[in-house]
């Protein structure tokens, strides 16, 4: 017999008396739901921008600076070191205190930093203020996940977290016109990409100032209200670190998956995106206008491929979505390095970025599934940020590794050396889709989980509540056999990391 985590790859279907069509949900849906959602997607979009901001800037800013391509990658490589410290802090601050607030004051600690390094003079202080918004970068991801998530219908987390995760496709492409249109037609040239980008950040700032309180938070202080029940701060907070304390030794293993799953994740996608325009220009002799064109086509391919999957997600479930697009970005990888026409490089890019970010598409749902309840902005953003400091050398390795391996590039009949990155990139990215494959097989699934249906994280006994959940879901699954009526799972199976 096949092992538990093979056979439930697939998870079984409930019989769900109540279960309502997806287009009969996203009707019901209110506009406080819709705006949330909006917000958390424009929140990582904006996000996405400014990151991306200095992969589409590296040829300019090596003129800046007179740096090499390993030297500017150092800014994306501190970047992404540093975006776990933001995570921890926003995101212990978010299950405290609320969804609101924290974000809006994240964004606006983004903004002010990416518009401070739009008027650097210095390489040192370029990197001084990258580091720094790594701190406030790191915080986004988690905040916008479960600001946008967490108060949907069950039906409607699956393509919701494909529409989300676009946000991050949706920047890059932002980010790529900006630098095809305006950065080469205005005299301060790289530096209105960050200008611009900082502008959409205190905007997502604003929409989200102007909307309520997550759903939960405020059913939290209700409760607390009518049980009469109502702590301090001072006592919220001890209460909170002591849950905090009790998550960690009971999920001890699944933070450990959870890192190990989100570093191979992000190696895929800063792997195939940070260097992808120096690449296009530097090994396969694109001028920057064609290159800035190709990133735009791969970056339509992440946007449908991320929402798709996402859809796919809520029928197949989340781990088999996950190795469909996992492993056709393996069966495309010839396709992306080995042709020199602009035609098939495109269509490459867009093959491999719908692979891409179609994995990425059921990331929020499935770390919001598979995370302790009560800490939805904490476990999330930690684990993502944490793989992401793992593999935040991606760009230098690729880099590196270009600088090392050559090959030579044939230009109007002249022969010319050039580093081969797309040697460096298609056994980068085959290594890791085939480890991310291997880690999701092994992992678990929560699919379906209402996880909004559990105690926020200042509230006593909120790290035992989702094993209270579980247990009432087994004994309600051996009462009704496997049509697993009733279940407040719904589609779910128990698993274990």
């Amino acid at each position: 017999m096949a092992p538990y985590f093979l056979r439930n790859l697939v998870p079984k279907r409930e019989q769900r008396q109540n279960a309502r069509p997806l287009l009969t949900v996203v009707m019901s849906l209110t506009w406080v739901q819709w705006a949330h959602l909006f917000s958390g997607w424009l929140a990582w979009m904006t996000d996405s921008m400014d990151f991306f901001s200095v992969s589409l800037s590296v040829t300019r800013l090596q003129t800046q600076f007179g740096k090499s391509t390993h030297d500017i990658t150092t800014a994306i490589t501190l970047t992404l070191l540093f975006r776990s410290v933001g995570a921890l802090l926003f995101g212990v601050l978010s299950d405290r205190f609320g969804r609101k607030w924290p974000l809006v004051w994240n964004l606006v600690l983004v903004a002010i930093l990416e518009l401070g390094a739009g008027f650097v003079q210095t390489f040192r202080q370029f990197l001084a203020l990258r580091s720094l918004f790594g701190i406030g970068m790191g915080g986004i991801w988690g905040l916008a996940a479960s600001t946008a998530l967490e108060n949907l219908p069950v039906e409607v987390r699956g393509i919701a977290s494909g529409i989300l995760q676009e946000g991050y496709a949706v920047g890059y492409l932002l980010a790529a016109v900006v630098n095809l249109f305006l950065v080469p037609e205005v005299p301060s040239t790289w530096r209105s990409l960050f200008f611009t980008c900082a502008g959409l950040s205190l905007f997502a700032a604003a929409v989200r100032a102007v909307l309520p309180e997550s759903e939960v938070f405020l059913r939290a202080k209700q409760l607390e209200e009518e049980q009469g029940t109502r702590k301090s701060t001072k006592e919220k907070t001890r209460i909170f670190l002591h849950e905090s304390k009790q998550m960690l030794k009971k999920h001890y293993l699944l933070c450990i998956y959870a890192v190990l799953l989100m570093t191979g994740f992000n190696f895929l996608s800063h792997g195939s995106q940070d260097l992808y325009p120096t690449y296009l220009q530097q090994s396969k002799g694109f001028t920057s206008h064609d290159a800035t064109v190709a990133t735009i086509i791969g970056n339509c391919g992440a946007l449908a491929g991320g929402i798709f999957a996402g859809w796919l997600s809520q029928y197949i479930g989340r781990r088999l979505t996950i190795i469909i697009h996992v492993l056709l970005i393996g069966a495309f990888i010839p396709l992306w390095i080995l042709p020199s026409s602009f035609s098939a490089l495109a269509a490459g890019a867009f093959c491999i970025q719908w692979g891409v970010q179609g994995a990425w598409g059921v990331i929020p749902i499935q770390l919001a599934e598979m995370s302790p309840p009560a800490f939805r902005a904490t476990f999330p953003g930690v684990a993502y940020q944490l793989g992401n400091m793992v593999s935040s050398a991606s760009a230098q390795i690729e880099a590196t590794g270009g600088d090392n391996l050559r090959t030579t590039l044939v230009q109007n009949g002249k022969v010319t050396d050039v580093p081969d990155y797309a040697t460096v990139q298609g056994i980068l990215i085959g290594v890791v889709a085939a480890f991310v494959v291997f880690i999701t097989i092994i992992g678990p699934e929560k699919h379906g989980s209402h996880f909004e249906k559990h105690k926020t994280a200042f509230l006593e006994g909120a790290a035992q509540d989702d094993a209270v959940m579980d247990e009432e879901v087994e004994r309600e699954k051996r009462e009704h056999g496997s049509s697993d009526e009733g279940s407040k799972h719904s589609t779910s199976e128990k698993v274990s990391v």
